[in-house]
């Protein structure tokens, strides 16, 4: 396999990298005129056909910019399954206003105590002609500002993904906090009315799934070396005792440390995209890629916020970004332990 960029990705990745460094005040509104959130939009919807590979690729340089922007949202948890698995008409209605920023849609995949779930508590019943939806979900990022949910569910004959919206009649939104303190719910579904219009392709549970690991594990991997850069400059350039940081082998070594969770997750976050990309059966890689993610990333953020010292807290600088948003996406992938559980039902 041969994991080198082509001319449209490595020039996917200068463009992206460009306009997060360049549009700092409005960084979404700046990819979205870039083209770059319309990438896997078919042609029909003035979109450039692309795929998972080429949207990984502005989910790593949102990451590596620590960009608070709704990508894995809009992406990973929208654009994305909403291509994959949405009706003509479903892709009509919601993808043009996501590729143009004007819109976020979000995935509710998460229950109390069950995060990724694969057998949702949440229900969906036949109602008059269609289906009535109850239940909870938890830590739903955007659901606020979001014109539409993928929200997976248990039914007769087995699982489904319905796409409500949060303003529906019995969606109840209750705003949580994480470590971002970026856009987040509690939402309460309540006899919730749902059609056939609603309903996403047969196997959309799984496929979403696929999706939000693919994109957690691209964003957390841009993360990690947006850290990896800012701590090696910082300890290049910091001088005690007359010498730089870098020069004393204790904090050589740490830093070393960190560099190898970054090629780990690197190199895991590839492996897992390229598959899936190419069709392949890639469950195991994104489960792996996940486990590194939720297991190394955060300490070695605590590694670059030690290297940093005082200096890491100011909320001045950008590295509380980085750390904050690691955590986040290590409890969206359900922790390493739950990632850990997962491989082990897989071997």
């Amino acid at each position: 396999m041969d994991f080198k960029p082509d001319a449209t990705q490595a020039e996917i990745t200068r463009l992206a990298a460009t306009v997060l460094r360049r549009d700092l005040e409005r960084p979404w509104q700046a990819l979205a005129e870039s083209g770059l959130l319309a990438l896997a939009l078919p042609a029909e919807l003035d979109g450039d056909g692309l795929g998972l590979a080429e949207v990984a690729l502005v989910l790593t340089e949102v990451g590596r910019a620590a960009a608070q922007v709704p990508a894995l949202a809009a992406l990973a948890l929208g654009v994305l399954p909403i291509d994959k698995l949405g009706s003509p008409r479903q892709r009509a209605d919601l993808l043009p206003a996501l590729a143009s920023g004007a819109a976020v849609a979000t995935a509710a995949l998460h229950e109390p105590s069950a995060p990724m779930t694969t057998h949702p508590s949440t229900t969906a019943v036949p109602s008059d002609g269609a289906w009535s939806i109850s239940g909870t979900k938890t830590a739903v990022p955007y659901a606020e500002t979001a014109t539409a949910m993928l929200i997976p569910v248990t039914m007769a004959g087995g699982t489904a993904v319905f796409v409500v919206h949060p303003r529906a009649s019995g969606v109840t939104l209750v705003p949580t906090r994480n470590a971002s303190e970026s856009p987040e719910c509690t939402v309460v579904l309540t006899d919730v009315h749902v059609t056939e219009a609603d309903l996403l392709a047969d196997g959309a549970l799984a496929a979403v799934h696929r999706f939000a690991l693919a994109g957690a594990v691209a964003l957390g991997d841009g993360l990690l070396a947006g850290a990896l850069e800012l701590t090696t400059a910082h300890v290049g350039t910091r001088e005690q005792f007359g010498k730089p940081l870098a020069r004393f082998q204790a904090v050589a070594q740490q830093i070393a440390d960190v560099y190898i969770a970054s090629r780990t997750v690197h190199l895991a976050a590839l492996s897992a995209i390229w598959r899936l990309s190419e069709g392949l059966d890639a469950d195991a890689d994104l489960e792996v890629a996940a486990y590194w993610l939720a297991e190394e990333a955060p300490k070695a953020l605590a590694a670059c916020q030690h290297l940093h010292g005082g200096l890491g807290v100011d909320v001045t600088y950008p590295l509380h970004r980085y750390y904050s948003g690691i955590k986040d996406l290590s409890r969206f992938v359900g922790g390493a332990s739950h990632r850990l559980d997962r491989i082990g039902e897989l071997v």
